[in-house]
């Protein structure tokens, strides 16, 4: 009787203790105005785009009478060179740029957290073949692997650029991983788990796994800007998403003549201000993310 009482208090006093932990990572976290003001944007800009999207924003048909139109109270943030309304397109386009930037960001974390933890915990022959091919795919252009692609095709589309996002995207979260391993595999818990005759997988994924997962969180949530800015950069010079799909980086594709650039400024600037305040807003939120659940920056 006396063992249960002592068991279930010190479950209680884990179950408190972890309480209080969380409010005070939640108390720094909201103390944090940039990390509260990146979270609060990343929110509102996101709904704002689903919402959008949901009640169905014209973004297609042209309004021929208004080409070129600078904003105005019929078209707030004016139209584009066939006439389609830009707020509508930015609303729209910011559906599939976030999309893009949340699934690639999830997906080559997900490639670099397993592969990671392989190369980590078992080392010698398995860790070097892992890491020669994470330095073959991190040697290999990116943009040259776009053209191949869009050349075997013969179109541009979303899912090849899905596609090559995650194939080469998985690297950094994978050496950083890799080294979290290194460093936590000869623990006592884990010699301990060793000892117990524990399976490998459940070692890895279920007692390392859950105490490295901050810098991938923190790394997960800042690789979203990343790719964003990567099919802003594709789409621009041509090689992204294709046009009929509205994405920020092609609706800014306009802005490559001159004439639009010196005399229809709206047409760069909304899109433009769209792609750079979701990015601060995220970089903001990871490195908020990195103080509160980094042990190293505490």
């Amino acid at each position: 009787m006396s063992s249960n009482a002592l068991e279930s208090g010190l479950q209680a006093g884990n179950k408190k203790g972890s309480t209080s932990l969380l409010k005070k990572k939640l108390r720094k976290f909201l103390n944090n105005k940039l990390a509260l003001f990146g979270l609060i944007v990343v929110i509102i800009m996101t709904l704002g785009c689903v919402i959008g999207a949901i009640a169905g924003v014209d973004f297609k048909t042209p309004d021929i009478k208004n080409l070129k139109s600078a904003p105005s109270s019929l078209h707030i943030f004016g139209t584009d060179t066939i006439g389609r309304d830009l707020f509508s397109r930015v609303i729209y386009g910011g559906c599939f740029s976030i999309l893009i930037g949340v699934f690639c960001s999830v997906m080559s974390s997900i490639i670099g957290t397993v592969l990671g933890a392989i190369s980590g915990y078992f080392g010698g022959k398995i860790d070097k073949i892992i890491i020669r091919i994470s330095e073959i795919f991190q040697a290999f252009p990116q943009l040259v692997l776009v053209m191949m692609i869009v050349a075997i095709v013969g179109e541009r589309g979303l899912k090849n650029l899905l596609v090559i996002f995650v194939v080469t995207g998985w690297m950094t979260t994978y050496r950083m991983v890799r080294n979290e391993f290194l460093s936590v595999k000869g623990e006592t818990y884990v010699k301990v788990s060793e000892a117990f005759g524990m399976s490998k997988s459940r070692i890895m994924f279920g007692q390392i796994l859950p105490n490295v997962m901050s810098p991938i969180i923190v790394s997960t949530t800042t690789n979203v800007a990343f790719f964003i800015l990567q099919e802003a950069a594709l789409s621009f010079i041509g090689l992204g998403v294709a046009d009929s799909t509205p994405t920020w980086g092609n609706i800014l594709n306009a802005a490559k003549s001159v004439s639009v650039v010196t005399n229809q400024w709206w047409i760069w600037v909304f899109p433009g201000l769209a792609i750079t305040l979701f990015v601060l807003a995220i970089n903001f939120l990871g490195d908020g993310l990195r103080d509160v659940l980094d042990a190293k920056q505490q």
